[in-house]
């Protein structure tokens, strides 16, 4: 069974070519830890890069990206799902995994094994509730807690009906599907954190935003508009597709846009850092290599490290 390798960083690190040409050398194939590069036909505006992914004439196989569609909300427990179908089926394969995205969410869920539980609505059981005094709701959930075993939070567990239902409807889901069910184990990850200069990858981010808008980032989005996506939906997404759109339905000028998302994508780059040094308190140890180090320094850098591991 082959250790893990994470290669996490903040947008414009140079993560994804530097994970691509560990690959190459690693006989390796690459897990996207993106929340966004999910999502077919939003290439630009997530910074797939699909180019990253060939090495020397070589395309490095890579998992995870556009695997749904546009206007869909994927989430944290699909992830998780996701993440180990393929990395159960690389170590089948005897295939080095190489986990690789800024989304800290998402890298820390999976190595940790978060217990998460989709908890679908059960409309059959709402049905049932429906009408019930908010004290008699309270009633059934606190039965339901004491069978699971699980903590009883009056403030926020039973402060409207429509909070107790759902709640008494998480707790019956969790009764009927025990946890051992549901659990995913922790997976052990060698983890490689890419340190850019703050002002360098500043200046990274101007010129990558120019770069893509030039690419045609604004056509992209208005083709997914076209495609009948729903404006609010594409501005759920956050950053390029928030800004983009609200320039292509009118609401802000060309100029306002690129000034506002400039400074979104900034402060998106240190919370992904603020997240990451987050991640080393709570314990997970991060090997940090210096971005401007050439690619063949750090591939060996890390195989090094791995060696040690």
């Amino acid at each position: 069974m082959k250790k893990l390798i994470t290669i996490l960083g903040p947008t414009a690190s140079g993560k994804t070519p530097l994970a691509a040409a560990l690959a190459a050398e690693m006989d390796g194939e690459i897990i996207s830890a993106d929340s966004r590069q999910v999502y077919r036909h939003m290439d630009i505006g997530t910074g797939k890069d699909l180019a990253d992914y060939i090495v020397d004439g070589k395309k490095i196989p890579y998992h995870l990206v556009d695997i749904c569609e546009p206007g869909t909300k994927y989430n944290l427990f699909q992830y998780q799902q996701d993440f180990f179908d393929v990395y159960q089926d690389l170590q089948s394969r005897g295939v080095q995994p190489i986990l690789c995205g800024g989304t800290g969410l998402y890298i820390e869920a999976v190595l940790k094994g978060y217990h998460l539980s989709p908890v679908p609505q059960n409309q059959e059981l709402r049905n049932r509730l429906e009408g019930l005094s908010l004290q008699d709701l309270t009633s059934i959930l606190k039965d339901l807690k004491s069978r699971n075993a699980s903590n009883m939070h009056n403030t926020t567990d039973v402060d409207s009906c429509q909070r107790a239902i759902r709640a008494i409807e998480i707790e019956t889901y969790n009764l009927e599907h025990p946890m051992p069910q549901r659990e995913l184990p922790s997976v052990d990850s060698l983890i490689i954190g890419v340190n850019i200069d703050r002002d360098l990858r500043r200046e990274k981010i101007s010129r990558r935003l120019k770069a893509r808008l030039d690419e045609g980032m604004v056509d992209e989005v208005r083709g997914l508009l076209d495609r009948g996506i729903a404006p609010e939906d594409l501005i759920y997404y956050g950053l390029e597709y928030k800004y983009l759109t609200e320039y292509v339905i009118g609401k802000i000028t060309y100029d306002n846009m690129f000034h506002l998302l400039e400074i979104a994508i900034h402060q998106f780059a240190k919370r992904q850092m603020t997240w990451f040094r987050g991640m080393e308190r709570r314990g997970f140890v991060i090997n940090w290599i210096d971005a401007k180090l050439p690619m063949e320094e750090k591939v060996s850098l890390i195989k090094t490290l791995y060696s040690y591991g």
